[in-house]
């Protein structure tokens, strides 16, 4: 059975209408991703983010050295929006980024065996320990990025008081360019760097529901194909950074705006918040009842 949640999820997610959406829940027995994959064949939805269920709370924080050669964003979630503004925590996340440049750990295993930079004597993990002790809630290190630049120029952003984080590596770039394109990447959410970096079986997987829209449009098999190659770069231009119009300048597109500098973007990472994760959802009349009964 389909219930009230599933389908104000979808629409939340789509802005398909409910009853479009109450459709294709049925129709796929409740699996939300394709039924996303039907609305966007049928033309009844944009394409719809994992990032749908931004929910866990916590900050995503940036560091960059003096010299600007390394830098790092690294995600540390935290169980209410109230602890993300507690400065031990805040101080602490920014320790972890700070960690994370110099350092170098692999995985988020490494770095909490590592001995902490800011508290000589102890693991990252058992100073992480001993903030869950003292804050009074359950935190963890979810990610990070590290980039290194042999040649380039490595720069970050932090937007929202650290719900977005962004970290960029560009070549010949100048301060406020190294900016533009960190602001670009917070407000525009790319997901690879170019054309090259995207999955062949993500580019077949969007040809697929690009074809089925023509085809629910009427038009014939040949006629579609062609509109598929027309309509695939909008696509591009939507998850590709490069590909991007630029946000202070919407008829000029990022690359070439770039290039016309003399300058180059070699990488870049973007941490959300939360992003992907579902927060679990309390029902506070039942929590006074359990605490009552308890």
């Amino acid at each position: 059975m389909i219930t009230a949640n599933q389908v104000k999820e979808l629409r939340e997610r789509t802005g398909a209408g409910m009853m479009d959406c109450k459709k294709v829940l049925t129709e796929t027995n409740g699996d939300e991703e394709k039924a996303i994959e039907l609305l966007r064949e049928r033309g009844l939805s944009k394409a719809a983010k994992k990032s749908g269920r931004i929910a866990a709370e916590g900050l995503a924080a940036a560091y960059v050295s003096e010299d600007g050669s390394v830098g790092a964003v690294v995600e540390v979630n935290a169980e209410t929006d109230f602890v993300a503004k507690n400065e031990e925590f805040r101080s602490f996340v920014a320790d972890v980024a700070k960690q994370v440049a110099e350092r170098n750990p692999l995985t988020v295993e490494d770095l909490l065996a590592q001995e902490s930079i800011a508290e000589a004597g102890k693991t990252i993990n058992e100073v992480l320990t001993n903030k869950i002790a003292t804050i009074g809630e359950n935190m963890s290190i979810r990610r990070f990025e590290r980039f290194e630049s042999a040649n380039g120029t490595v720069a970050k952003y932090i937007h929202g008081d650290g719900k977005i984080a962004v970290l960029v590596e560009m070549e010949n770039a100048t301060e406020e360019l190294a900016k533009d394109i960190c602001m670009q990447i917070a407000a525009a959410k790319p997901e690879y760097l170019n054309r090259e970096a995207v999955p062949q079986e993500r580019v077949e997987k969007e040809m697929e529901i690009l074809k089925a829209q023509a085809m629910n449009e009427g038009k014939p098999a040949e006629i579609a194909e062609k509109m598929v190659q027309g309509r695939i770069g909008k696509f591009y231009g939507e998850i590709c950074l490069i590909e991007q119009a630029f946000v202070k300048n919407p008829d000029e597109k990022v690359g070439k705006m770039v290039e016309a500098k003399g300058a180059k973007i070699v990488r870049f990472a973007r941490l959300e918040k939360g992003e992907g994760l579902e927060k679990k959802e309390e029902n506070f009349a039942e929590e006074v009842a359990k605490q009552i009964n308890g």
